[in-house]
């Protein structure tokens, strides 16, 4: 093979250079996409403008706002605390008597009284399902006319749990957040009585359809507050996505659910049609639309809580 001229070879060099120039470019391009898909991927509602419901399953750990008070923890001097203290009138007072001396063993039967010791033990008695029977009479009059008697209000089966326990499924199950399966099985296993998970939730539909005027008075509390806080989040009814919105002040909570997060969602919770204060929000562009009809805002700015713009 014969050797390359001195041409050829300045020539390569040329075509060697102008290709590393190229490398070179492309390499700093490729970077710099990486660095910014990099970027992307570490974006979520607490360092961009994002809305919390886009982190998903990986939503940031919570990053505490409170700063240093220079106290030290637990309660503080003069707090008054609430651990359990004896009370004056005990439901029930058991005395205890020596047996005998313990110096030299005579019995104490007609010795004086020098001293008693006040120890209290607070704690549920046996609980058991109460169960009460009515019978209602029906009796013939001499005239030929049956009369029945009337059940009392509330007493409309067969066979069926009382106020109370109606009171405690829908406590644990509203709550506390108890599963039907473990509310059912809770009250069973504390209360020895069958509760099935349809019971639960029967219990709990009953229960909602007596708070329509509390609703009400609620969402009429919200609407006329000076300032209020609005958010929305994904939320899995049957299998589909529906949104939570939530309404709430210092003192009330309105927590709604509704197929679409945008102004419908809003508005079926009935509170921001009749809202004309100061509106707390994250500044996602359906709550900058609202405010255009009407509301004061302070917004997020870029997911930073401590970044407030009027």
């Amino acid at each position: 093979m014969p050797k390359p001229t001195y041409d050829e070879l300045a020539e390569l060099v040329v075509r060697l250079a102008a290709g590393n120039a190229e490398r070179d470019v492309l390499i700093s391009e490729l970077r710099d996409e990486v660095a910014d898909l990099k970027r992307r991927l570490g974006m979520n509602s607490r360092n961009s403008a994002k809305p919390p419901s886009s982190d998903g399953l990986t939503k940031p750990a919570p990053k505490s706002l409170r700063r240093k008070s220079g106290r030290k923890p637990g309660g503080q001097q003069g707090h008054p605390g609430s651990t359990l203290a004896q009370v004056t009138d005990p439901d029930e007072l058991i005395r205890h008597e020596p047996g005998a001396c313990g110096g030299c063993g005579s019995g104490l039967g007609d010795a004086p009284e020098v001293g008693v010791e006040r120890r209290q033990v607070f704690d549920l008695p046996p609980i058991k399902v109460r169960v009460t029977e009515h019978r209602l009479v029906t009796r013939r009059c001499g005239c030929g006319q049956v009369s029945a008697a009337a059940a009392p209000d509330g007493v409309n089966a067969p066979v069926q749990y009382g106020p109370r326990i109606t009171a405690i499924i829908v406590y644990l199950y509203m709550g506390q957040f108890l599963s039907k399966k473990r509310t059912a099985q809770a009250l069973s296993e504390l209360f020895g009585t069958p509760v099935s998970e349809g019971t639960v939730a029967a219990a709990t539909r009953r229960a909602s359809g007596g708070l329509m005027g509390f609703l009400e008075l609620v969402r009429g509390r919200i609407a006329a507050s000076p300032v209020a806080h609005f958010d929305e989040t994904g939320f899995r009814v049957e299998g589909k996505l529906h949104w939570v919105h939530s309404a709430s002040t210092g003192k009330y909570s309105l927590i709604t659910v509704h197929r679409r997060r945008g102004m419908k969602g809003m508005d079926h919770a009935g509170v921001l049609p009749d809202f004309a204060g100061v509106a707390v929000h994250d500044a996602w562009p359906c709550h900058d639309n609202r405010v255009s009809h009407g509301w004061t805002k302070i917004g997020i700015a870029d997911g930073d809580p401590e970044r407030l713009y009027l």
